[in-house]
């Protein structure tokens, strides 16, 4: 079960208290630049994660201001279409409320998961780079440790894309094989604990060296992952070595 920190009492507390019950996540931004594009991608790792548990989601996004370039960053990024959210009321059957905010930033009631902000003047990926680099860049991170996003990071964040990439579409051709059953549990374990992303960034690290697992069930593991990340993993399917 996924447990978030509530950033009012810095306590865990189920992020779906109710079986299936219907839970709200609202993305609260206040502009656009990168601090906010954290926002919308943790908004959006959230509800991956509730989907991922069969908890049913309602996504919202109340933006004050420069929405439109917002989403469009975010979209860049994977960041799925959220709902906007400035007049909701309460939904039919909602079980829990997480407002997803910038840290030290207003926050509504309800349970509230803070995202510590990004230094760096660009709102978004340089011009012909990969959105995904910056992506996994931001991922790379505990959600709230504040992060710098500079040339290097954005690059060593492509290489790295490129050469899990590039294994998954290799690993693709082998025997299919399940994900192991001493990895799932660590991926779970690692996002249903606060949701935790670089936990299961090193997860995916381990299995990719790990001796004892079959190329089909790294391919397996990636991708299932990937459920979570957003990452892309599997573009390279099908395209010539």
């Amino acid at each position: 079960m996924l447990r978030i920190t509530d950033a009012r009492t810095g306590r865990p507390v189920d992020a779906a208290p109710a079986r299936r019950g219907l839970t709200r996540v609202q993305a609260h931004t206040q502009g656009f630049d990168r601090s906010n594009l954290r926002v919308l991608l943790v908004a959006d790792l959230l509800v991956r994660a509730l989907e991922l548990g069969v908890t049913p989601v309602w996504a919202l996004h109340t933006g004050a201001r420069q929405q439109a370039e917002l989403r469009a960053a975010g979209a860049a990024l994977g960041v799925r279409p959220f709902e906007e959210g400035r007049d909701a009321g309460t939904g039919l059957g909602e079980a829990q409320v997480l407002h997803v905010v910038s840290e030290g930033g207003a926050a509504p009631d309800g349970v509230t998961v803070a995202v510590a902000p990004v230094h760096g003047d660009d709102p978004g990926p340089p011009d012909g780079a990969d959105p995904t680099a910056l992506r996994l860049a931001l991922l790379t991170r505990p959600r709230n440790t504040p992060v710098h996003i500079g040339p290097d990071v954005l690059a060593d964040a492509a290489d790295t894309l490129g050469h899990w990439r590039r294994a998954v579409a290799d690993w693709a051709q082998r025997p299919s094989r399940p994900v192991p059953d001493a990895v799932r549990p660590d991926l779970r374990a690692a996002w249903e604990d606060d949701l935790d992303a670089p936990g299961v960034l090193t997860v995916l690290r381990a299995a990719e060296t790990d001796p004892a697992l079959a190329d089909g069930a790294r391919f397996e593991t990636y991708a299932y992952a990937d459920r979570l990340l957003g990452l892309d993993l599997t573009r390279g399917l099908g395209t010539p070595a």
